[in-house]
């Protein structure tokens, strides 16, 4: 989590959400959890040169931090599921950024945008582009298949965060809504099992655009 606004208690009730345009898929995998996933379909641009597709694990869900993340006031904390699972309409359309040095967040320097997101057994995974154009410094620093990549991870960020407790030792978020992540550093992320890799761009199929 990183960088977080309005952490409070949990006040009575949750504010109902509509689906955003795009899918919300629920799977059952063969160990009988289910897999909540949503994304933003985007038309295919062949060889477009400021998307370069990434995916990663944002963080885990009924998991405690490894350490206390900036705005937590000390405490680790603990994403329930069902909060991520609602959650996850606010991820879409949410921007990555990065700060110098790869140790933190920097809200204003966005590279990036999130198109997808799911929640698989205890993984909240990401994938979306970077404006590789943009931001040359994104690539050199995060190859593919380069050990450069195997050290990073992801952070969210988050604003109206509700906490079950707050006189726990780990807080525990019942409610949130993303507004966005980082890249950074695994080691320097409230998860150390986060992870970030850029991906090659796949031939797919041309979609017919409406004029």
């Amino acid at each position: 989590m990183g960088h977080s606004e309005g952490l409070h208690r949990r006040s009575a009730g949750l504010a109902g959400w509509s689906e955003l345009a795009g899918r919300r898929d629920g799977l059952r995998g063969a160990a009988g959890l289910e897999m909540r996933a949503m994304a933003v379909e985007f038309p295919v641009v062949h060889g477009h040169p400021n998307r370069l597709p990434f995916e990663g694990v944002l963080t885990l869900v009924d998991v405690a931090s490894d350490k206390a993340p900036s705005g937590a006031k000390g405490h680790r904390v603990v994403l329930t599921r069902a909060a991520a699972e609602a959650a996850l309409p606010s991820l879409l359309g949410m921007a990555v950024d990065y700060k110098a040095g790869w140790d933190g967040h920097d809200a204003r320097q966005k590279c990036g945008i999130i198109t997808s997101a799911e929640v698989d057994g205890q993984r909240l995974t990401v994938a979306g582009y970077l404006f590789a154009r943009d931001f040359p410094e994104m690539e050199a620093k995060i190859q593919g298949n380069g050990a450069a990549s195997n050290l990073m991870g992801m952070s969210y960020e988050l604003a109206d965060a509700h906490v079950a407790d707050m006189r726990a030792q780990v807080w525990t978020l019942t409610r949130a809504t993303f507004t966005g992540a980082a890249i950074l550093l695994r080691e320097k992320a409230a998860y150390r099992s986060t992870s970030f890799r850029v991906k090659r761009p796949t031939a797919g199929r041309r979609v017919a655009v409406a004029r």
